[in-house]
């Protein structure tokens, strides 16, 4: 399997194809689907939302106070009226001071049941969005290799962090406000039924407008602000892509290209943002019209009626007041609908990940070994990423304890496909591997991979101090052992050089130091693991002379008494390799010494001696 790191990826994997011009990009948002489950998104969501129940349960109870009151200071105004034109002038009995400081208490408990309603949905808000986000990060850590190998970090850190602030955002407003808006709907149509039937028809009126121009509004947006989720990721990704491969890009003179691209990705987001807010910035127009409106029809004819004696002067008060209050939720449900489909599209994008399937399980019997000798054994192995295509066909060889086995061989010969499934990234597609006569399948996972250690040709490093990203090997190692460890791989000389020793942050990857002494520090790292079996990738192929040196004797260190499968790049490094393997085409070619292979004047006699031997052996 092809390597690539983060400098060269940006130019191995598979690009779109370029749009000399963005505009060309204009017509590609309208290429989009609906969500596909909202019920099912929504269900997923009030999973979430249902570990607080108590507190829900009483943001609802101020919800349904709040609705009620913005519902009574209308009411409790219109019968003063009545009573103070019908010359009674006792308003209920009260008199005008306890009126006013009765009406004054309930347009004063709004705001209060209001600002609590809003805390607690807050707090609610924020503590499911952190279990999304857990639960995501949790679920991204189940994934198997192949999934991250299809997807770009940039997209994937989207969906971590804009997708679900997306939802954040609708919980704490949205979503009470919608509620909010459906009570005082129901509320208002019922005390306007109660005082007069005419009025309420005539404000029903405007309603079937609302309800045709809020379909023809919603079925257009929700698509697009899905699109615009799918965009950001997309740009994300590349930015994420482009940052890394900064070297690359600017070594082959790509900026135009790169540009060029990310203009296109630029233009979509554009049009799918512009689509979306311009369609839905169309609904509070369309209600401030249909809303002035229905105020028009009920001050109008409500002032006939009033004339004819057949309603009062009250009445139309509160019927003036309350048409509003009937159209403005319409008016609320329509605008939250709109954020209410752009956190569905958020939350979906997220459920898909969490819905990906996770590395296959352990078998129910799978064991824990405290310790491994070392022994390994492919029997027959196979395997193939792509259906009809073996990447290996029939491995068999073994490894005794404390092996050196090399493998050798041409790019995409399967050599690092082969560590792959050893580590059990992979599994075999046939065959069987052993290790202490034991199969892979049967060993848990995690345990397995606990007694490998690897040293790559690209070493990643956290951001951290030195002592951190070595400890990273064994969490528990003391202070001592972790510069024990660095005093075996060489690196204890140059990190004492450094400002700050062993506590010395690194940013970046490990900017800062050379690829050297991070080749040192992973040495380092693997050292405190000391595992039973070792992997390495040999990184001195890009590495000065004197470093090469202090790699290769920390390497000697770490190999011995340790089963080692080395990646061969420099075929004078492994002539002390026990077993040889060389690979080509997916199958087992030459197996043998160093100097078995060399008298038998094959493939790898062929390698060796010919010229750029070196480069020839890349994988």
């Amino acid at each position: 399997m092809p390597k690539s790191n983060a400098l060269t990826e940006p130019f191995l994997q598979p690009r779109p194809p370029v749009i000399a011009d963005p505009s060309k990009a204009q017509g590609e948002y309208k290429k989009k689907k609906r969500a596909k489950n909202v019920s099912g998104t929504l269900a997923r969501i009030w999973h979430y939302l249902a570990r607080r129940k108590l507190k829900l349960g009483l943001v609802l109870f101020m919800v349904l106070i709040s609705s009620a009151l913005s519902l009574l200071g209308p009411y409790m105004i219109g019968v003063a009226v009545d009573d103070y034109l019908g010359g009674d002038g006792a308003f209920w009995g009260m008199g005008w001071v306890r009126f006013l400081i009765m009406l004054g208490v309930v347009y004063l408990l709004g705001p209060i049941t209001s600002f609590l309603q809003s805390i607690w949905m807050i707090e609610i808000a924020q503590e499911t969005v952190y279990r999304m986000r857990v639960d995501l990060f949790s679920h991204l850590h189940k994934l198997p290799i192949p999934f991250f190998g299809k997807r770009q970090q940039g997209e994937l850190m989207s969906r971590v962090t804009n997708d679900i602030e997306n939802v954040s955002a609708t919980l704490n407003s949205s979503a009470i406000q919608i509620f909010s808006s459906v009570l005082i709907l129901f509320g208002t149509l019922g005390v306007m039924l109660s005082l007069s039937p005419l009025l309420t028809l005539l404000t029903f009126i405007v309603v079937p407008l609302m309800a045709v121009g809020m379909r023809w509004i919603t079925r257009r947006t929700g698509p697009l602000f899905k699109e615009r989720q799918s965009n950001l990721g997309d740009l994300n990704g590349y930015i994420e892509e482009t940052l890394s491969g900064q070297r690359i890009i600017k070594a082959f003179s790509q900026e135009d290209r790169v540009k060029q691209e990310f203009a296109v990705r630029n233009e979509k987001i554009r049009l799918s943002g512009f689509w979306a807010q311009t369609i839905s910035g169309m609904i509070p127009k369309l209600m401030n019209s249909l809303n002035n409106l229905s105020f028009a029809l009920v001050a109008g004819i409500g002032g006939i009626l009033a004339i004819n004696g057949q309603v009062t002067i009250g009445v139309i008060i509160v019927f003036v007041e309350y048409a509003r209050q009937f159209t403005r939720p319409l008016n609320d449900l329509a605008n939250q609908w709109n954020t209410l489909l752009s956190a569905i599209a958020g939350a979906e994008r997220v459920f898909e990940i969490m819905d990906e399937e996770v590395e296959n399980k352990d078998e129910g019997k799978a064991a824990k070994l405290d310790k491994i000798e070392g022994a390994v054994k492919f029997e027959d192995v196979s395997f193939s990423y792509d259906e009809g295509r073996n990447t290996l066909s029939d491995i068999s060889f073994e490894a005794k304890p404390g092996e050196t086995i090399a493998l050798v061989g041409p790019t995409g010969a399967g050599k690092t496909t082969l560590i792959q499934l050893l580590s059990r990234f992979y599994d075999a597609s046939g065959g069987r591997i052993t290790i202490d006569g034991r199969e892979i399948g049967t060993i848990q996972r995690e345990n397995l991979r606990s007694h490998m250690a690897f040293v790559l040709q690209d070493t990643f490093l956290f951001e951290g101090t030195i002592r951190e990203n070595i400890r990273y090997g064994r969490l528990d190692a003391t202070d001592e052992e972790i510069e024990e460890a660095a005093k075996l791989a060489n690196a204890h000389s140059f990190i004492a050089r450094l400002p700050g020793g062993y506590d010395k942050m690194l940013t970046g990857g490990g900017s800062g130091i050379s690829q050297g002494q991070k080749q040192l520090l992973a040495i380092a790292r693997a050292m405190l693991a000391d595992p039973a079996i070792l992997v390495l990738d040999e990184a001195t192929s890009s590495i000065d002379t004197v470093t090469e040196i202090k790699i290769q004797q920390g390497l000697q260190r770490l190999m011995k008494g340790r089963t080692s499968f080395v990646i061969a790049h420099r075929l004078n490094t492994i002539r002390q390799a026990d077993q040889i393997l060389v690979l080509k085409d997916g199958g087992l070619l030459e197996r043998g010494s160093h100097e078995e292979l060399l008298k038998r004047g094959g493939f790898y006699s062929g390698l060796y001696h010919g010229q750029g031997v070196e480069e020839e052996a890349g994988d």
